[in-house]
């Protein structure tokens, strides 16, 4: 081989390997461009979730992005979601964002509708008011248009119920649903709910009391609403249905209350038991129009499973125990009264 060829080889063997250095540079840089943009992880961590409401476009999406500080790198996830059609494919909900996720698995996920779902955990909530609030804080919509459902009266005859007892309608338990459910298709959830609820046995008690359902929910109200243990329900919901069965007014404190809007108070009196209301059961007779509260499940089952007793009176005891002195003529209420009130007067309750 002579010298000049050898020289050629050796050239030759140069530009190979420049163009291989070269080429590998440039795989270099594109790999990891590309992972940058699809594979490393991006999401800051300073939100655990990514909301994308209803009729969102992706300008919306880069704007909520950007103001909750949700990704590292805003720039490479708007190169992957252009790259991979996120636009088009965008779908509203409520999207977990783990430590690790990158832009690629964030777009598929959204792409998908992927959401988690959202917990829902009710009971004890007085006013229709502060249900649809509860609502909005985990649901897309507002309380405004909870509200308005709840107050149409041609919406809730739809459901089987009238404005004043719409209320009942909720079985208190744990729900799980998607962020963006819409305020109908809540409604539609919790009347399969109620009517899963509503057992054959359960309405055949409730026929047995002379109660329809939503009767029992209400009555159930103000069992819960007086009943600080659980095992003291029967008691009391055999006390009300006595009362009932005899055309006796309720007369039960926490409707007074309710009528009156102050939950603050400890002490019954003159001035509240005057008040106008049909929610006043010191006024009017029979079961106020609707529930007072939202009742435990404990509580409507103490109704259609009641204990058998005597009693038409009831007092807190003395001792501030929680607890109940029953009674079944006046003249033994009137002593457990007057010691409760002693009591009262010694704390310095006046109201």
């Amino acid at each position: 081989m002579t010298t000049e060829t050898t020289k050629e080889i050796k050239k030759s063997t140069k530009f190979i390997w420049a163009a291989i250095l070269i080429l590998l540079a440039v795989g270099a840089f594109y790999g990891l461009k590309m992972y940058k943009v699809y594979f490393a992880p991006n999401i800051s961590g300073k939100e655990p979730y990514l909301y994308i409401k209803t009729g969102s476009t992706i300008d919306d999406l880069y704007k909520e992005i950007k103001n909750k500080d949700l990704l590292l790198d805003v720039g490479s996830f708007s190169q992957a979601a252009a790259k991979m059609d996120l636009a088009e494919r965008l779908k509203p909900g409520r999207y977990k964002l783990p430590k690790g996720m990158n832009n690629r698995s964030l777009i598929n996920l959204i792409k998908a509708g992927n959401q988690e779902p959202v917990k829902l955990k009710f009971h004890n909530i007085r006013k229709k008011e502060e249900f649809a609030a509860y609502l909005a804080k985990s649901l897309e919509a507002d309380s405004a248009t909870f509200i308005k459902i709840l107050d149409s009266a041609a919406l809730v005859e739809k459901y089987g119920f009238t404005v004043d007892n719409s209320y009942t309608m909720f079985i208190p338990n744990t729900y799980e649903m998607y962020w963006n459910t819409t305020p109908l298709e809540f409604f539609d959830r919790m009347q399969k709910e109620y009517t899963k609820f509503w057992t054959a046995e359960r309405k055949q008690k409730a026929a047995a009391l002379n109660l329809t359902p939503q009767q029992v929910t209400i009555l159930a109200s103000i069992v819960d609403a007086e009943a600080l243990y659980d095992k003291e329900m029967p008691s009391i919901a055999g006390l009300y249905l006595n009362r009932l069965n005899k055309g006796i007014l309720l007369q039960a404190d926490p409707t007074v209350i309710f009528a009156n809007g102050d939950f603050t108070v400890k002490r019954v009196t003159g001035p509240l038991l005057r008040v106008e209301s049909k929610y006043n059961t010191y006024k009017y007779a029979g079961l106020p129009p609707g529930p007072i509260m939202m009742p435990s499940i404990n509580a409507i089952d103490a109704v259609l499973n009641h204990e058998h007793n005597n009693y038409i009176y009831m007092c807190a005891k003395a001792d501030f125990s929680g607890y109940h002195a029953f009674a079944e003529t006046k003249a033994q209420h009137e002593i457990n009264a007057k010691a409760y009130r002693a009591a009262l007067d010694k704390r310095n309750i006046f109201k």
